[in-house]
Protein backbone atom coordinates (compact mmCIF):
# COMPACT_ATOMS: atom_id res chain seq x y z
CA UNK A 1 0.00 0.00 0.00
CA UNK A 2 1.21 3.57 -0.61
CA UNK A 3 3.11 4.90 2.37
CA UNK A 4 3.73 1.44 3.80
CA UNK A 5 7.33 0.47 4.37
CA UNK A 6 8.22 -2.60 2.33
CA UNK A 7 10.30 -5.31 3.94
CA UNK A 8 13.56 -5.77 2.08
CA UNK A 9 13.97 -9.11 0.36
CA UNK A 10 16.48 -11.41 2.05
CA UNK A 11 18.95 -13.21 -0.17
CA UNK A 12 21.24 -16.20 0.30
CA UNK A 13 24.20 -17.25 -1.82
CA UNK A 14 24.70 -20.89 -2.75
CA UNK A 15 27.98 -22.04 -4.31
CA UNK A 16 28.23 -25.47 -5.92
CA UNK A 17 31.54 -27.00 -7.00
CA UNK A 18 30.89 -29.78 -9.49
CA UNK A 19 33.30 -32.00 -11.36
CA UNK A 20 33.89 -29.64 -14.27
CA UNK A 21 32.58 -26.24 -13.18
CA UNK A 22 31.72 -23.96 -10.28
CA UNK A 23 28.27 -22.40 -10.12
CA UNK A 24 26.76 -19.78 -7.85
CA UNK A 25 23.21 -18.58 -7.33
CA UNK A 26 21.53 -15.74 -5.51
CA UNK A 27 18.38 -17.24 -3.97
CA UNK A 28 15.55 -15.52 -2.12
CA UNK A 29 13.67 -16.80 0.91
CA UNK A 30 11.06 -18.58 -1.21
CA UNK A 31 13.69 -20.59 -3.06
CA UNK A 32 13.64 -18.59 -6.30
CA UNK A 33 16.97 -18.31 -8.10
CA UNK A 34 17.27 -14.66 -9.08
CA UNK A 35 20.81 -14.76 -10.48
CA UNK A 36 23.06 -17.57 -11.65
CA UNK A 37 26.64 -17.83 -12.93
CA UNK A 38 28.98 -20.64 -13.95
CA UNK A 39 32.70 -21.00 -14.66
CA UNK A 40 34.66 -24.07 -15.78
CA UNK A 41 37.48 -25.50 -13.66
CA UNK A 42 40.46 -27.52 -14.78
CA UNK A 43 40.80 -31.29 -14.51
CA UNK A 44 44.08 -33.14 -15.05
CA UNK A 45 44.20 -36.82 -15.99
CA UNK A 46 47.93 -37.65 -15.83
CA UNK A 47 47.28 -41.37 -16.24
CA UNK A 48 44.25 -43.68 -16.44
CA UNK A 49 41.95 -43.48 -13.38
CA UNK A 50 43.93 -40.53 -11.92
CA UNK A 51 41.89 -37.30 -11.81
CA UNK A 52 43.27 -34.16 -10.19
CA UNK A 53 42.29 -30.54 -9.68
CA UNK A 54 43.68 -27.37 -8.10
CA UNK A 55 42.17 -25.88 -4.94
CA UNK A 56 43.46 -22.44 -5.99
CA UNK A 57 41.72 -22.75 -9.37
CA UNK A 58 38.51 -23.86 -7.65
CA UNK A 59 38.55 -21.01 -5.13
CA UNK A 60 39.24 -18.45 -7.86
CA UNK A 61 36.21 -19.73 -9.75
CA UNK A 62 34.08 -19.55 -6.58
CA UNK A 63 35.06 -15.91 -6.18
CA UNK A 64 34.35 -15.07 -9.82
CA UNK A 65 30.86 -16.57 -9.98
CA UNK A 66 29.86 -15.20 -6.56
CA UNK A 67 30.83 -11.67 -7.58
CA UNK A 68 28.72 -12.05 -10.71
CA UNK A 69 25.51 -13.12 -8.93
CA UNK A 70 25.65 -10.42 -6.23
CA UNK A 71 26.60 -7.59 -8.57
CA UNK A 72 24.28 -4.64 -8.04
CA UNK A 73 22.55 -6.16 -5.00
CA UNK A 74 22.34 -4.22 -1.73
CA UNK A 75 24.89 -5.96 0.51
CA UNK A 76 22.64 -5.58 3.56
CA UNK A 77 20.10 -7.90 1.94
CA UNK A 78 22.58 -10.79 1.62
CA UNK A 79 22.17 -12.83 4.79
CA UNK A 80 24.12 -16.06 4.41
CA UNK A 81 26.47 -18.18 2.32
CA UNK A 82 26.44 -21.94 1.81
CA UNK A 83 28.86 -24.20 -0.05
CA UNK A 84 28.53 -27.66 -1.50
CA UNK A 85 31.12 -29.56 -3.50
CA UNK A 86 32.17 -32.94 -4.78
CA UNK A 87 33.71 -35.20 -2.15
CA UNK A 88 37.24 -34.68 -3.48
CA UNK A 89 40.35 -34.74 -1.26
CA UNK A 90 42.31 -31.49 -0.77
CA UNK A 91 45.88 -31.66 0.58
CA UNK A 92 47.69 -28.65 2.07
CA UNK A 93 50.77 -28.20 4.26
CA UNK A 94 50.95 -26.76 7.77
CA UNK A 95 50.81 -23.23 6.32
CA UNK A 96 47.76 -24.19 4.22
CA UNK A 97 49.76 -24.14 0.99
CA UNK A 98 48.90 -26.75 -1.67
CA UNK A 99 50.82 -30.03 -1.75
CA UNK A 100 51.23 -32.33 -4.74
CA UNK A 101 49.00 -35.42 -5.01
CA UNK A 102 50.95 -36.62 -8.04
CA UNK A 103 54.31 -38.22 -8.77
CA UNK A 104 55.34 -35.21 -10.89
CA UNK A 105 55.56 -33.02 -7.78
CA UNK A 106 53.12 -30.43 -9.19
CA UNK A 107 51.95 -28.73 -5.97
CA UNK A 108 49.18 -26.75 -7.62
CA UNK A 109 47.51 -30.09 -8.48
CA UNK A 110 46.61 -30.79 -4.85
CA UNK A 111 43.12 -32.29 -5.18
CA UNK A 112 42.37 -35.97 -5.77
CA UNK A 113 38.95 -35.96 -7.39
CA UNK A 114 36.07 -38.06 -6.11
CA UNK A 115 36.06 -40.18 -9.29
CA UNK A 116 39.78 -41.00 -9.03
CA UNK A 117 40.31 -44.76 -8.77
CA UNK A 118 44.06 -44.89 -8.11
CA UNK A 119 43.65 -46.46 -4.65
CA UNK A 120 42.29 -49.85 -5.74
CA UNK A 121 44.93 -51.87 -3.87
CA UNK A 122 44.45 -49.77 -0.74
CA UNK A 123 40.65 -50.12 -0.66
CA UNK A 124 40.90 -53.88 -1.16
CA UNK A 125 43.17 -54.13 1.89
CA UNK A 126 40.86 -51.89 3.91
CA UNK A 127 37.85 -54.02 3.04
CA UNK A 128 39.76 -57.19 3.90
CA UNK A 129 39.95 -55.97 7.54
CA UNK A 130 36.14 -56.31 7.84
CA UNK A 131 36.33 -53.59 10.51
CA UNK A 132 33.04 -52.59 12.12
CA UNK A 133 33.07 -49.12 10.54
CA UNK A 134 32.50 -50.80 7.18
CA UNK A 135 28.98 -51.70 8.34
CA UNK A 136 28.11 -48.03 7.79
CA UNK A 137 29.20 -48.02 4.15
CA UNK A 138 27.13 -50.96 2.95
CA UNK A 139 29.69 -53.53 4.09
CA UNK A 140 32.48 -52.44 1.76
CA UNK A 141 34.29 -49.13 1.38
CA UNK A 142 34.39 -47.46 -2.03
CA UNK A 143 37.63 -46.44 -3.71
CA UNK A 144 35.95 -43.02 -4.01
CA UNK A 145 36.08 -42.50 -0.23
CA UNK A 146 38.96 -40.78 1.57
CA UNK A 147 40.74 -43.45 3.70
CA UNK A 148 42.07 -45.41 0.68
CA UNK A 149 43.24 -42.16 -0.93
CA UNK A 150 45.04 -41.14 2.26
CA UNK A 151 46.73 -44.53 2.39
CA UNK A 152 47.75 -44.20 -1.26
CA UNK A 153 49.41 -40.84 -0.52
CA UNK A 154 51.30 -42.28 2.45
CA UNK A 155 52.56 -45.24 0.43
CA UNK A 156 53.31 -43.46 -2.85
CA UNK A 157 54.07 -39.82 -1.97
CA UNK A 158 56.00 -39.96 1.34
CA UNK A 159 57.25 -36.39 0.96
CA UNK A 160 53.74 -34.98 0.62
CA UNK A 161 52.57 -37.19 3.49
CA UNK A 162 55.28 -35.86 5.82
CA UNK A 163 54.67 -32.23 4.87
CA UNK A 164 50.86 -32.44 5.04
CA UNK A 165 49.22 -30.27 7.64
CA UNK A 166 45.57 -30.80 6.72
CA UNK A 167 43.49 -33.13 4.61
CA UNK A 168 40.14 -31.55 3.73
CA UNK A 169 37.07 -32.81 1.98
CA UNK A 170 36.50 -30.15 -0.68
CA UNK A 171 33.27 -28.78 0.91
CA UNK A 172 35.18 -28.25 4.19
CA UNK A 173 38.09 -26.63 2.39
CA UNK A 174 35.68 -24.03 1.02
CA UNK A 175 34.19 -23.19 4.44
CA UNK A 176 37.76 -22.88 5.79
CA UNK A 177 38.71 -20.49 2.97
CA UNK A 178 35.64 -18.40 3.79
CA UNK A 179 36.02 -18.31 7.58
CA UNK A 180 39.55 -19.36 8.54
CA UNK A 181 38.01 -22.09 10.72
CA UNK A 182 39.11 -25.71 10.13
CA UNK A 183 35.85 -27.22 11.41
CA UNK A 184 34.47 -30.08 9.33
CA UNK A 185 30.89 -30.81 8.32
CA UNK A 186 29.21 -33.84 9.84
CA UNK A 187 28.10 -34.67 6.30
CA UNK A 188 31.61 -35.08 4.89
CA UNK A 189 33.29 -36.86 7.78
CA UNK A 190 30.40 -39.29 8.31
CA UNK A 191 29.86 -40.12 4.64
CA UNK A 192 33.42 -40.25 3.35
CA UNK A 193 35.78 -40.61 6.33
CA UNK A 194 34.13 -43.20 8.73
CA UNK A 195 33.31 -40.70 11.53
CA UNK A 196 30.12 -41.54 13.44
CA UNK A 197 27.90 -39.03 15.19
CA UNK A 198 27.82 -41.03 18.42
CA UNK A 199 31.38 -42.41 18.69
CA UNK A 200 33.39 -39.95 16.61
CA UNK A 201 36.59 -41.37 15.14
CA UNK A 202 37.45 -45.03 15.72
CA UNK A 203 41.15 -45.23 16.65
CA UNK A 204 41.31 -48.96 15.99
CA UNK A 205 40.26 -48.54 12.36
CA UNK A 206 42.99 -46.03 11.51
CA UNK A 207 45.63 -48.12 13.27
CA UNK A 208 44.45 -51.29 11.56
CA UNK A 209 44.79 -49.82 8.06
CA UNK A 210 48.20 -48.26 8.71
CA UNK A 211 47.23 -44.63 9.26
CA UNK A 212 48.00 -44.45 12.97
CA UNK A 213 49.76 -41.11 12.30
CA UNK A 214 46.32 -39.45 12.21
CA UNK A 215 45.44 -40.74 15.67
CA UNK A 216 48.64 -39.41 17.28
CA UNK A 217 47.77 -35.74 16.70
CA UNK A 218 44.18 -36.27 17.87
CA UNK A 219 42.89 -36.10 14.31
CA UNK A 220 43.91 -32.48 13.80
CA UNK A 221 44.83 -33.21 10.19
CA UNK A 222 41.42 -34.64 9.27
CA UNK A 223 39.19 -32.78 11.73
CA UNK A 224 38.53 -32.81 15.46
CA UNK A 225 35.85 -30.08 15.41
CA UNK A 226 32.66 -31.18 13.65
CA UNK A 227 29.55 -29.08 12.90
CA UNK A 228 26.11 -30.03 11.64
CA UNK A 229 25.28 -28.95 8.06
CA UNK A 230 23.79 -25.46 8.11
CA UNK A 231 25.37 -24.56 11.45
CA UNK A 232 27.19 -21.20 11.44
CA UNK A 233 30.98 -21.53 11.12
CA UNK A 234 33.11 -19.28 13.32
CA UNK A 235 32.44 -15.57 13.13
CA UNK A 236 31.33 -15.65 9.52
CA UNK A 237 33.09 -14.37 6.43
CA UNK A 238 36.62 -13.04 7.01
CA UNK A 239 37.71 -9.69 5.61
CA UNK A 240 40.01 -11.38 3.08
CA UNK A 241 37.35 -13.80 1.87
CA UNK A 242 34.75 -11.02 1.76
CA UNK A 243 36.97 -9.06 -0.59
CA UNK A 244 37.62 -12.13 -2.75
CA UNK A 245 33.93 -13.03 -3.02
CA UNK A 246 32.44 -9.54 -3.24
CA UNK A 247 30.34 -10.11 -0.12
CA UNK A 248 30.03 -8.21 3.17
CA UNK A 249 32.47 -9.16 5.90
CA UNK A 250 30.95 -11.14 8.75
CA UNK A 251 27.90 -12.59 6.98
CA UNK A 252 27.00 -16.10 8.14
CA UNK A 253 28.80 -19.02 6.50
CA UNK A 254 27.26 -22.46 6.91
CA UNK A 255 28.88 -25.81 7.56
CA UNK A 256 28.82 -27.30 4.10
CA UNK A 257 27.44 -30.36 2.30
CA UNK A 258 28.59 -32.78 -0.36
CA UNK A 259 26.98 -31.74 -3.66
CA UNK A 260 24.56 -34.67 -3.89
CA UNK A 261 23.34 -34.02 -0.36
CA UNK A 262 22.74 -30.36 -1.22
CA UNK A 263 20.64 -31.54 -4.15
CA UNK A 264 18.72 -33.73 -1.73
CA UNK A 265 18.00 -30.73 0.50
CA UNK A 266 16.86 -28.73 -2.51
CA UNK A 267 14.16 -31.21 -3.55
CA UNK A 268 13.26 -33.87 -1.01
CA UNK A 269 11.44 -31.66 1.48
CA UNK A 270 9.15 -29.82 -0.93
CA UNK A 271 5.45 -29.45 -0.14
CA UNK A 272 3.48 -31.86 -2.39
CA UNK A 273 -0.06 -31.10 -1.20
CA UNK A 274 -2.68 -31.14 -3.93
CA UNK A 275 -0.58 -33.01 -6.51
CA UNK A 276 -2.14 -36.45 -5.91
CA UNK A 277 1.23 -38.09 -5.29
CA UNK A 278 1.60 -41.30 -3.25
CA UNK A 279 3.98 -39.51 -0.87
CA UNK A 280 1.35 -36.88 0.04
CA UNK A 281 0.46 -37.06 3.74
CA UNK A 282 3.33 -39.53 4.14
CA UNK A 283 6.60 -38.87 5.97
CA UNK A 284 9.63 -37.70 4.03
CA UNK A 285 10.98 -41.24 4.42
CA UNK A 286 8.73 -42.33 1.53
CA UNK A 287 10.80 -40.24 -0.90
CA UNK A 288 14.14 -40.75 -2.62
CA UNK A 289 16.06 -37.79 -4.00
CA UNK A 290 18.06 -38.67 -7.09
CA UNK A 291 20.81 -36.26 -8.04
CA UNK A 292 21.82 -36.87 -11.65
CA UNK A 293 25.08 -35.28 -12.74
CA UNK A 294 28.41 -36.75 -13.87
CA UNK A 295 27.46 -39.56 -11.52
CA UNK A 296 24.10 -40.23 -9.86
CA UNK A 297 23.25 -40.47 -6.16
CA UNK A 298 20.09 -41.95 -4.64
CA UNK A 299 19.33 -40.40 -1.23
CA UNK A 300 16.79 -42.06 1.05
CA UNK A 301 16.16 -41.18 4.70
CA UNK A 302 14.72 -43.17 7.59
CA UNK A 303 13.79 -42.57 11.21
CA UNK A 304 15.81 -45.58 12.39
CA UNK A 305 19.06 -46.95 10.94
CA UNK A 306 18.59 -49.30 7.98
CA UNK A 307 21.62 -51.33 6.88
CA UNK A 308 21.41 -51.92 3.13
CA UNK A 309 23.97 -54.27 1.56
CA UNK A 310 25.97 -52.42 -1.07
CA UNK A 311 24.43 -49.03 -0.26
CA UNK A 312 26.32 -46.44 1.78
CA UNK A 313 25.10 -45.60 5.26
CA UNK A 314 23.14 -45.47 7.44
CA UNK A 315 24.57 -42.02 8.26
CA UNK A 316 22.90 -40.10 11.09
CA UNK A 317 22.04 -36.43 10.36
CA UNK A 318 24.31 -36.38 7.31
CA UNK A 319 21.68 -34.65 5.14
CA UNK A 320 18.47 -34.02 7.10
CA UNK A 321 19.06 -33.46 10.83
CA UNK A 322 17.62 -36.21 13.01
CA UNK A 323 17.16 -38.72 10.17
CA UNK A 324 19.36 -41.56 8.97
CA UNK A 325 20.60 -41.42 5.37
CA UNK A 326 21.27 -44.24 2.92
CA UNK A 327 23.05 -43.29 -0.27
CA UNK A 328 23.05 -45.43 -3.38
CA UNK A 329 24.96 -44.38 -6.43
CA UNK A 330 26.12 -44.93 -9.98
CA UNK A 331 29.69 -43.83 -10.70
CA UNK A 332 29.24 -42.82 -14.34
CA UNK A 333 25.87 -41.62 -15.62
CA UNK A 334 26.06 -38.14 -17.11
CA UNK A 335 29.58 -38.93 -18.22
CA UNK A 336 28.42 -42.17 -19.85
CA UNK A 337 25.50 -40.55 -21.67
CA UNK A 338 27.92 -37.89 -22.89
CA UNK A 339 30.30 -40.53 -24.26
CA UNK A 340 27.60 -42.08 -26.45
CA UNK A 341 25.69 -38.90 -27.17
CA UNK A 342 28.72 -37.12 -28.60
CA UNK A 343 29.89 -39.82 -30.99
CA UNK A 344 28.65 -37.75 -33.88
CA UNK A 345 29.96 -35.89 -36.87
CA UNK A 346 30.47 -32.11 -37.05
CA UNK A 347 27.54 -32.02 -39.49
CA UNK A 348 25.21 -33.35 -36.80
CA UNK A 349 26.38 -30.76 -34.29
CA UNK A 350 25.61 -27.97 -36.76
CA UNK A 351 21.94 -29.03 -36.73
CA UNK A 352 21.48 -29.30 -32.99
CA UNK A 353 21.83 -26.80 -30.19
CA UNK A 354 21.59 -29.80 -27.87
CA UNK A 355 22.68 -33.19 -29.15
CA UNK A 356 20.27 -34.83 -26.69
CA UNK A 357 17.31 -32.83 -27.94
CA UNK A 358 18.29 -33.85 -31.45
CA UNK A 359 18.59 -37.54 -30.57
CA UNK A 360 15.30 -37.49 -28.65
CA UNK A 361 13.59 -36.01 -31.72
CA UNK A 362 15.21 -38.56 -33.99
CA UNK A 363 13.96 -41.40 -31.78
CA UNK A 364 10.44 -40.01 -32.16
CA UNK A 365 10.89 -40.11 -35.93
CA UNK A 366 12.03 -43.74 -36.11
CA UNK A 367 9.71 -45.25 -33.52
CA UNK A 368 6.78 -45.47 -35.97
CA UNK A 369 3.83 -46.97 -34.05
CA UNK A 370 5.96 -48.29 -31.18
CA UNK A 371 6.54 -46.57 -27.83
CA UNK A 372 10.06 -45.09 -27.98
CA UNK A 373 11.41 -47.38 -25.26
CA UNK A 374 10.48 -50.51 -27.18
CA UNK A 375 13.05 -49.71 -29.89
CA UNK A 376 15.74 -51.44 -27.80
CA UNK A 377 14.13 -54.89 -27.71
CA UNK A 378 17.38 -56.34 -29.14
CA UNK A 379 19.86 -53.83 -27.71
CA UNK A 380 21.00 -53.94 -24.07
CA UNK A 381 23.60 -52.02 -22.06
CA UNK A 382 25.27 -52.73 -18.72
CA UNK A 383 26.23 -49.19 -17.61
CA UNK A 384 29.15 -49.76 -15.21
CA UNK A 385 31.90 -48.39 -17.44
CA UNK A 386 33.58 -46.98 -14.30
CA UNK A 387 32.77 -49.83 -11.92
CA UNK A 388 29.65 -50.44 -9.83
CA UNK A 389 29.13 -48.29 -6.76
CA UNK A 390 25.73 -49.67 -5.70
CA UNK A 391 24.42 -52.18 -4.95
CA UNK A 392 27.16 -54.58 -6.13
CA UNK A 393 30.12 -52.51 -4.84
CA UNK A 394 32.39 -53.95 -7.52
CA UNK A 395 34.73 -51.40 -9.04
CA UNK A 396 36.18 -54.05 -11.39
CA UNK A 397 32.95 -54.38 -13.38
CA UNK A 398 33.05 -53.06 -16.95
CA UNK A 399 30.44 -51.72 -19.32
CA UNK A 400 28.72 -54.04 -21.77
CA UNK A 401 26.70 -53.57 -24.97
CA UNK A 402 24.80 -56.52 -26.43
CA UNK A 403 23.08 -56.33 -29.80
CA UNK A 404 25.42 -54.25 -31.97
CA UNK A 405 25.30 -54.42 -35.76
CA UNK A 406 27.65 -53.19 -38.50
CA UNK A 407 25.49 -50.08 -39.04
CA UNK A 408 27.06 -46.78 -37.99
CA UNK A 409 24.39 -44.25 -38.91
CA UNK A 410 22.31 -41.81 -36.92
CA UNK A 411 19.64 -44.44 -36.18
CA UNK A 412 22.21 -46.65 -34.45
CA UNK A 413 23.64 -43.73 -32.47
CA UNK A 414 20.14 -42.79 -31.27
CA UNK A 415 19.37 -46.40 -30.28
CA UNK A 416 22.52 -46.91 -28.24
CA UNK A 417 21.91 -43.54 -26.57
CA UNK A 418 18.39 -44.73 -25.66
CA UNK A 419 19.65 -48.11 -24.43
CA UNK A 420 22.23 -46.33 -22.24
CA UNK A 421 19.57 -44.13 -20.62
CA UNK A 422 17.45 -47.22 -20.03
CA UNK A 423 20.44 -49.02 -18.48
CA UNK A 424 20.97 -46.15 -16.03
CA UNK A 425 17.26 -46.30 -15.09
CA UNK A 426 17.47 -50.09 -14.69
CA UNK A 427 20.45 -49.53 -12.39
CA UNK A 428 18.31 -47.14 -10.36
CA UNK A 429 15.60 -49.81 -10.14
CA UNK A 430 18.23 -52.29 -8.90
CA UNK A 431 19.31 -49.87 -6.15
CA UNK A 432 15.71 -49.08 -5.10
CA UNK A 433 14.79 -52.77 -4.91
CA UNK A 434 17.73 -53.49 -2.61
CA UNK A 435 16.84 -50.50 -0.41
CA UNK A 436 13.20 -51.61 -0.21
CA UNK A 437 14.16 -55.20 0.60
CA UNK A 438 16.20 -53.87 3.53
CA UNK A 439 13.28 -51.88 4.97
CA UNK A 440 12.83 -48.61 3.06
CA UNK A 441 9.29 -47.81 1.89
CA UNK A 442 9.75 -45.72 -1.26
CA UNK A 443 6.84 -44.37 -3.29
CA UNK A 444 8.15 -41.31 -5.16
CA UNK A 445 11.36 -40.15 -6.85
CA UNK A 446 12.51 -36.52 -6.71
CA UNK A 447 15.02 -35.75 -9.47
CA UNK A 448 17.46 -32.88 -9.94
CA UNK A 449 20.77 -32.26 -11.67
CA UNK A 450 21.79 -31.94 -15.31
CA UNK A 451 20.28 -35.20 -16.58
CA UNK A 452 16.90 -34.32 -15.06
CA UNK A 453 16.61 -31.66 -17.79
CA UNK A 454 16.38 -34.45 -20.37
CA UNK A 455 12.70 -35.50 -20.69
CA UNK A 456 13.63 -38.93 -22.08
CA UNK A 457 15.86 -39.64 -19.07
CA UNK A 458 13.05 -38.64 -16.70
CA UNK A 459 10.34 -40.67 -18.47
CA UNK A 460 12.52 -43.78 -18.60
CA UNK A 461 13.09 -43.54 -14.84
CA UNK A 462 9.35 -43.27 -14.23
CA UNK A 463 8.48 -46.17 -16.56
CA UNK A 464 11.28 -48.49 -15.46
CA UNK A 465 10.92 -47.95 -11.70
CA UNK A 466 7.11 -47.70 -11.85
CA UNK A 467 7.20 -44.62 -9.62
CA UNK A 468 6.17 -41.02 -10.28
CA UNK A 469 9.02 -38.57 -10.72
CA UNK A 470 8.87 -35.07 -9.24
CA UNK A 471 10.99 -32.33 -10.77
CA UNK A 472 11.84 -29.17 -8.91
CA UNK A 473 10.43 -25.84 -10.03
CA UNK A 474 13.98 -24.52 -9.87
CA UNK A 475 16.20 -26.49 -12.22
CA UNK A 476 19.26 -25.65 -10.10
CA UNK A 477 18.14 -27.59 -7.03
CA UNK A 478 21.69 -28.24 -5.84
CA UNK A 479 22.28 -24.49 -5.65
CA UNK A 480 19.00 -24.04 -3.80
CA UNK A 481 20.20 -26.68 -1.33
CA UNK A 482 23.45 -24.77 -0.79
CA UNK A 483 21.46 -21.58 -0.26
CA UNK A 484 19.28 -23.43 2.29
CA UNK A 485 22.45 -23.94 4.32
CA UNK A 486 23.25 -20.23 4.22
CA UNK A 487 19.67 -19.41 5.21
CA UNK A 488 19.92 -21.66 8.25
CA UNK A 489 23.32 -20.27 9.27
CA UNK A 490 21.88 -16.74 9.11
CA UNK A 491 19.22 -17.63 11.69
CA UNK A 492 16.37 -16.69 9.36
CA UNK A 493 15.04 -20.26 9.57
CA UNK A 494 14.92 -22.24 12.78
CA UNK A 495 15.69 -25.61 11.19
CA UNK A 496 16.89 -27.21 7.97
CA UNK A 497 13.44 -28.82 7.64
CA UNK A 498 11.70 -25.44 7.79
CA UNK A 499 14.01 -23.99 5.15
CA UNK A 500 13.59 -27.06 2.92
CA UNK A 501 9.81 -26.75 2.99
CA UNK A 502 9.84 -22.99 2.30
CA UNK A 503 12.58 -22.95 -0.35
CA UNK A 504 11.88 -26.24 -2.19
CA UNK A 505 9.17 -25.92 -4.86
CA UNK A 506 7.60 -28.57 -7.10
CA UNK A 507 7.66 -28.11 -10.85
CA UNK A 508 6.67 -30.85 -13.29
CA UNK A 509 5.44 -34.34 -12.31
CA UNK A 510 6.07 -37.28 -14.65
CA UNK A 511 3.90 -40.36 -14.16
CA UNK A 512 4.95 -43.88 -15.20
CA UNK A 513 3.17 -45.54 -18.11
CA UNK A 514 2.02 -48.76 -16.47
CA UNK A 515 1.06 -50.24 -19.86
CA UNK A 516 4.79 -50.62 -20.53
CA UNK A 517 5.49 -52.52 -17.31
CA UNK A 518 5.80 -55.99 -18.88
CA UNK A 519 8.38 -54.79 -21.42
CA UNK A 520 10.56 -53.17 -18.77
CA UNK A 521 10.23 -56.16 -16.44
CA UNK A 522 11.73 -58.24 -19.26
CA UNK A 523 14.46 -55.63 -19.88
CA UNK A 524 15.28 -55.81 -16.17
CA UNK A 525 15.62 -59.61 -16.37
CA UNK A 526 18.10 -59.20 -19.22
CA UNK A 527 19.89 -56.43 -17.29
CA UNK A 528 20.57 -58.71 -14.33
CA UNK A 529 21.69 -61.52 -16.66
CA UNK A 530 24.34 -59.24 -18.18
CA UNK A 531 26.31 -58.95 -14.95
CA UNK A 532 25.97 -62.69 -14.31
CA UNK A 533 27.50 -63.38 -17.71
CA UNK A 534 30.29 -60.84 -17.19
CA UNK A 535 31.29 -62.52 -13.95
CA UNK A 536 31.11 -65.92 -15.61
CA UNK A 537 33.39 -64.75 -18.45
CA UNK A 538 35.83 -63.32 -15.89
CA UNK A 539 35.87 -66.57 -13.95
CA UNK A 540 36.69 -68.50 -17.12
CA UNK A 541 39.56 -66.18 -18.02
CA UNK A 542 40.90 -66.13 -14.46
CA UNK A 543 41.27 -69.91 -14.63
CA UNK A 544 44.10 -69.54 -17.16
Amino acid sequence: MPGEKQTAVKYYVGVDVGSASVRAALVDGSGTVVAHAEQPIQVWEPQPDHYEQSSADIWAACCSVTKQVVHGVDASQIRGLGFDATCSLVVVDKQFQPLAVNCEGQNHRNVIMWMDHRAVSQVERINATQHRVLNYVGGAMSVEMQPPKLLWIKENLPESWEKAGYFFDLPDFLSWKATGVTARSLCTVVCKWTYTSDRGWDDSFWRMIGLEDLVKDKYEKIGNHVLSPGEAVGKGLTAEAAKDLGLPEGIAVAASLIDAHAGGLGVIGADVKGHNLPCENQPITSRVAMICGTSSCHMGVSETPIFVPGVWGPYFSAMVPGLWLNEGGQSATGKLVSVWGHRQTPDLLSFAHSIYTYLNSHLDLIKKSLPVGFLTVDLHVWPDFHGNRSPLTDLTLKGMVVGLTLSRGLDELALIYLATIQAIALGTRHILEVMQAAGHDISTLFLCGGLSKNPLFVQMHADITGKPVVLSKEVESVLVGAAVLGACASGDFATIQEAMAKMGKIGRIVQPNHEHKRFYDKKYEVFLKLVEHQREYRSIMNSL
